[in-house]
């Protein structure tokens, strides 16, 4: 059919029959738009590099209540001290701290740091599951998020914990590379 379509039979929207009515404009679906679109950070682990050597990261979906999932968007959600985990085939969040929502009548009984399922495919998490096994990797939350579409998310890393030498060699290289810029700094 053309461009312009004329109506012939009852119209649905008060249109007298036989006017030329437009077409629906169409959605814009531009990805260059979409990936501009930055991303709220609700919460970061900032320890986890301290404490790990980050080897790979991937992102994952949380299943939270609604009052639950209002308080993280507030900005009330910590991932100091939280870990995944698995069982039965299935991933965990551990010990991700979420304040209580105020305007909420229920979830004053609510535990703020109950195991939360972790959203994954299952080749990620066979993948998952078979490198932090067999290597006694840790996986770790560094930072939680919410996407264009108002989801939260949690970006997991496979990290491979540091020692006390590894610690200290760490932080001797930040303050070199602190105190090269200093001294080479434009002016």
């Amino acid at each position: 059919m053309a461009e312009w379509q004329t109506r012939t039979a009852q119209d649905r929207m008060g249109q007298p029959v036989g006017v030329q009515v437009p077409p629906r404009p169409k959605p814009v679906t531009d990805l260059n738009a979409m990936a501009s679109t930055k991303l709220k950070i609700l919460g970061t682990n900032r320890k986890a590099f301290h404490r790990f050597e980050i080897l790979e990261t991937m992102e994952a979906g949380v299943m939270l209540t609604g009052s639950e999932t209002k308080s993280a968007k507030g900005g009330n959600l910590s991932l100091a001290e939280s870990y995944a985990l698995f069982k039965n085939n299935e991933a965990w969040l551990i010990n991700c701290h979420i304040a209580p929502y105020p305007y909420d009548s229920l979830s004053g009984s609510a535990n703020p740091t109950r195991m939360r399922k972790l959203l994954l495919h299952k080749k990620e998490m066979t993948r998952l599951m078979g490198k932090a096994a067999a290597k006694g990797w840790t996986i770790v939350p560094l930072e939680a998020s919410v996407n264009e579409r108002g989801r939260v998310k949690i970006t997991l890393a496979l990290g491979k914990g540091k020692t006390g030498p590894d610690r200290r060699e760490a932080i001797k290289k930040k303050d070199l590379q602190r105190e090269l810029g200093k001294k080479y700094k434009f002016r």
